[in-house]
């Protein structure tokens, strides 16, 4: 069968890789859990800002920012080391292997994309059991921009070794499938985050309320 895609390029944080575990490591420094979630939207913000300002975002710092604005200063270097030290921890969600396994059972090359270390990516998608599905891993600091900027799905696409126009990038983050559309590429959307995608972003290709959905979705384009 001859499929209108020819890879597709995964997100890697919320949406492979649950983060949920981090809200333990806050708690064992004395931090509320609920802290996860403003902290890492933060965390994501402050990155975007940082990109439209022209510099470019490094992610530990950016991140370590972030914990001790939303914590109100509260926290010490030891302890954001804790916290931060758990993203290279984190589980796959179910959905995940299934979706990377339909997708490259189907002849689909795949890429994640991510910030951080291309290496340390590596290491947390083999810990979470989702490497041997995986052709490439390209991170923003390769790029030299964060996303959702042009370049970084430009790049990604031709690390996949296809055109733009045939790579679907998949996330539950409808800014990035935004972005993704924006670039000239396909999206799928997952709705297990945000419920939702908003009418102020384009709509994505497909989408689903779990990644095996969305898979299954974007090979029957």
């Amino acid at each position: 069968m001859t499929h209108r895609i020819d890879a597709v390029a995964f997100d890697v944080l919320e949406t492979l890789l649950n983060l949920a575990p981090i809200a333990k490591r806050l708690e064992a420094v004395g931090q509320p859990a609920e802290v996860l979630g403003p902290f890492f939207m933060r965390f994501q913000r402050d990155a975007m800002a940082l990109t439209l300002a022209g510099d470019f975002p490094d992610f530990t710092a950016t991140a370590r920012q972030a914990l001790r604005t939303e914590t109100q200063q509260a926290m010490s270097e030891d302890e954001m080391a804790h916290v931060l030290e758990g993203f290279a921890r984190v589980p796959a969600f179910p959905d995940a292997a299934p979706a990377l396994r339909k997708l490259s059972e189907a002849g689909v090359h795949i890429g994640c994309l991510t910030v951080g270390d291309p290496a340390n990516t590596r290491s947390f998608l083999a810990g979470a059991g989702l490497d041997g599905y995986v052709d490439q891993v390209v991170t923003c600091d390769v790029v030299g921009t964060w996303k959702p900027a042009a370049d970084v799905y430009h790049h990604i696409a031709q690390a996949l070794g296809c055109e733009l126009d045939r790579m679907a990038l998949v996330a539950v983050h409808a800014w990035d499938c935004h972005g993704a559309k924006r670039a000239g590429a396909l999206a799928g959307w997952c709705s297990r985050l945000e419920g939702e995608p908003g009418d102020v972003f384009l709509p994505a290709d497909a989408h689903g309320d779990d990644l095996v959905e969305v898979a299954d979705r974007l090979l029957a384009l």
